[in-house]
C-alpha cells in the first residue's frame, strides 16, 4: 500500500506534463492545417522550384 502513495502523485505529475504539452501544442498553432500541405503538393500548379 505504501507504493501507492509514490504511484499517485508520480502518475499525476506525468498526467499534468502530457495535459501541458498538449495545450502547448494547441496554444502554438501545431494543428492549424493539417491536411493544407497535403493537398498542396497534389495540385497541378505546385512548383518544385520557387522563386527565393
Amino acid at each position: 500500500m505504501t507504493v501507492l502513495a509514490y504511484l499517485i502523485p508520480i502518475s499525476l505529475m506525468l498526467g499534468g506534463i502530457g495535459l501541458g504539452a498538449f495545450i502547448w501544442s494547441l496554444n502554438s498553432d501545431q494543428y492549424d492545417d493539417p491536411e493544407g500541405n497535403a493537398r498542396r503538393i497534389l495540385r497541378p500548379d505546385y512548383d518544385d522550384h520557387p522563386k527565393p
